[in-house]
């Protein structure tokens, strides 16, 4: 009863705090910060931690923790962490004098801007770009021994569907940089910048381009079998929709979406895993249902269970490689780790990967309860200036999808890990490349207009 009581009361501060933050919480109006609040946390983290607390989980993960007392500690930890990261983000709004609901609703009546529209140039890169990114769709799949989705399809081989996505991530004979960040990351982000520009110009060429990226980014998401990607995908597009002024959202839009998300999810277990009983899609602690309230939080008891007495803290040997190497140090995600001590027979046969979890739980094998406090607190800052700069920024094309793929993928990230926060190439790479973009177009036009000035002053000579 008193884990009860405590739950009840974290999640009332935790929505008072979350809402503050990000100026709303509503359902039909999801941004960033609602998200995370909903996914990220109260779905994929909190709802389950108290059925592990009070011991009526049974969840195949949280069977394998040798110290029991990690369940009530658990709880307390990711209790604090409900209460203390929307605190620390409505610290950064108002020492930015962030009026959060004002800005937010002001951002989406926001007129959307449309620039270089005229310039054949910026379609020019563009449409560079998209044949970058569909090349390298292409590129993944020639260098992809076993595609799982043709596999599927086509009945062929001994593997079972879990086995052909360990297969297709482990056995990529090709480069991981043109798989990771030119196919899987940036595909999706021009299909969002282009459907803006399809729809605000009604051109046929930005339509055409957007018809094609949209198909390599169906493509891309569901080679491989994995569940979230093509959901993560598509929800991205209707905030597009939503934040673009295409569509409003309505609480019956979300129950036919959510009935429609719900048939396929129960279609890809049965197709992908086999499942075919119908008690396990309707018990907490098996099927979709495990999956959403268990599957993520779980691994963040196991990281607490282990670390600091059956394993050394890592001491930051999770950190980036590229300055982990530069202390003479090999890599180790902890996930990984985790992996490797409680299931080490699916490690040997193949069809395992990584247990990722809540980011604290990579922050505290790293550092022990310092790493959560500082983890937390660090996390919290970068993610609500984040969500202020997109709000506060021009609503063009670019910053929009920016704004939207960061929407969906920082809440994914939250329960993925800590040291993605620190450094994260893809992030880095698709910022860097479209502002790069809006910079150098600008730049060129602006030395253009100013030579145009000095012939028409004569200063320059025909």
């Amino acid at each position: 009863m008193l884990y009860l009581i405590i739950w009840i009361l974290v999640v009332v501060a935790s929505v008072f705090f979350f809402k503050k933050a990000a100026g709303s919480l509503s359902l039909l109006k999801p941004n960033m910060i609602s998200i995370i609040f909903y996914y990220s946390f109260l779905i994929s983290s909190y709802i389950g931690t108290l059925f592990i607390a009070v011991g009526k989980d049974d969840y195949y993960m949280i069977n394998h923790l040798k110290h029991e007392e990690y369940r009530w500690i658990g709880f307390y930890v990711i209790s604090f962490v409900m209460v203390i990261f929307p605190m620390v983000m409505l610290m950064v709004s108002k020492l930015a004098g962030f009026d959060a609901e004002k800005e937010y609703k002001s951002y989406l009546k926001k007129r959307i801007e449309l620039p270089f529209q005229e310039k054949n140039e910026f379609f020019l890169i563009f449409a560079g770009l998209a044949f970058i990114s569909l090349a390298a769709i292409a590129y993944t799949f020639l260098k992809t021994p076993k595609i799982p989705i043709l596999e599927i399809l086509i009945g062929h081989g001994d593997l079972s569907p879990g086995e052909l996505r360990v297969e297709a991530q482990r056995n990529f004979g090709g480069n991981y940089i043109v798989r990771n960040m030119l196919a899987i990351a940036l595909t999706p982000l021009l299909s969002f910048i282009a459907y803006v520009y399809s729809v605000k110009t009604n051109q046929i060429k930005w339509k055409l381009l957007f018809l094609s990226l949209f198909a390599g980014s169906i493509l891309i998401n569901i080679y491989d079998l994995a569940k979230s990607p093509i959901f993560f995908y598509l929800i991205m597009f209707l905030l597009l929709r939503l934040y673009v002024g295409r569509m409003k959202f309505s609480w019956k839009r979300l129950f036919i979406w959510g009935t429609a998300g719900a048939i396929v999810l129960v279609s890809m277990y049965i197709v992908i895993q086999g499942v075919t009983d119908l008690e396990s899609y309707l018990s907490i602690n098996s099927g979709p249902i495990g999956r959403l309230i268990f599957a993520q939080i779980a691994p963040t008891f196991l990281h607490l269970d282990i670390f600091g007495k059956s394993v050394p803290f890592l001491n930051g040997r999770s950190l980036p490689a590229s300055l982990v190497e530069m202390f003479g140090m090999d890599q180790v995600r902890s996930a990984r780790l985790v992996m490797s001590i409680v299931f080490p027979e699916k490690i040997e046969e193949g069809t395992a990967g990584v247990l990722n979890t809540l980011f604290i739980a990579e922050a505290y094998a790293n550092f022990g309860y310092l790493g959560i406090l500082a983890g937390t607190i660090f996390v919290a800052v970068l993610v609500q200036v984040l969500y202020i700069t997109f709000i506060r920024l021009p609503k063009n094309p670019i910053f929009l999808s920016l704004f939207i793929y960061f929407t969906v993928n920082i809440p994914r990230t939250l329960v993925g890990g800590f040291t993605d926060f620190l450094f994260n190439p893809i992030w880095i790479f698709v910022t860097c490349l479209f502002v790069g973009i809006l910079l150098f177009i600008r730049i060129r036009i602006d030395l253009a207009n100013l030579w145009l000035k000095k012939r028409s002053r004569g200063e320059i000579r025909r």
